[in-house]
């Protein structure tokens, strides 16, 4: 960083000398006489013509604004985790109140493909619907991502990242290894229904 104070300021010295005296020696310009430019030559040679070289200095001061890199970085990090939401509900109505929070991402534009719901006690209907036709056709039905796709936490682990990620606590206390997970999982937004207090006190350890 000194450098770059240095330099122009070099440069605008350098020009300063030049242009006084050459407004100043108008009359001497006329002086054609050999002897004395032989001199002026050598100044030439010096550091002053070759100021403007510096120029090719200042190129690499362009690339000085890569300090925005830092930057960057600090914003990424800034933009890191998902938003969280908590939607408070019974463990009785836990999954009612992930079905509605997902009804309401489908209306708002969100694709069916972009929803993971976990559930941390019995399994949702349509899991276990499909279940019913063997783990291959289920997990073919996760990595086909075309459709909302409906786990648990015991097995959770297993599924993908997708942009949403609604936890539904259907059973005992949330455990913060779960809500950490779907954390990891969730791209964009993480909506965890259940206990509010349960649920704050496993995020703080947690997620």
């Amino acid at each position: 960083m000194p450098l770059i104070p240095e330099e122009p300021q070099i440069h605008e010295s350098a020009q300063g000398p030049r242009v006084t005296p050459a407004s100043g020696r108008t009359a001497p310009t006329p002086r054609p006489v050999p002897g004395p430019r032989p001199a002026a030559p050598s100044r030439p040679g010096r550091p002053g013509p070759q100021r403007p070289t510096p120029p090719v200095q200042r190129t690499p001061r362009d690339v000085a604004p890569a300090k925005p890199g830092p930057s960057g970085p600090a914003a990424s990090t800034a933009v890191a985790g998902p938003q969280i939401q908590l939607i408070p509900a019974s463990a009785e109505g836990a999954i009612d109140a992930a079905e509605e929070a997902v009804d309401l991402l489908l209306d708002s534009g969100r694709a069916p493909g972009d929803v993971l719901v976990i559930t941390t006690g019995a399994q949702h209907p349509w899991a276990e619907h499909e279940l019913s036709f063997g783990e291959a056709a289920y997990w073919a039905q996760h990595d086909a991502g075309d459709d909302v796709f409906y786990t648990d936490a015991a097995i959770a682990s297993r599924a993908a990242s997708r942009p949403v990620v609604v936890v539904a606590v259907n059973g005992g206390a949330p455990s913060a290894d779960v809500l950490s997970l779907a954390h990891a999982r969730a791209k964009a937004l993480l909506i965890v229904c259940g206990d509010p207090q349960q649920i704050n006190a496993a995020l703080g350890t947690g997620a």
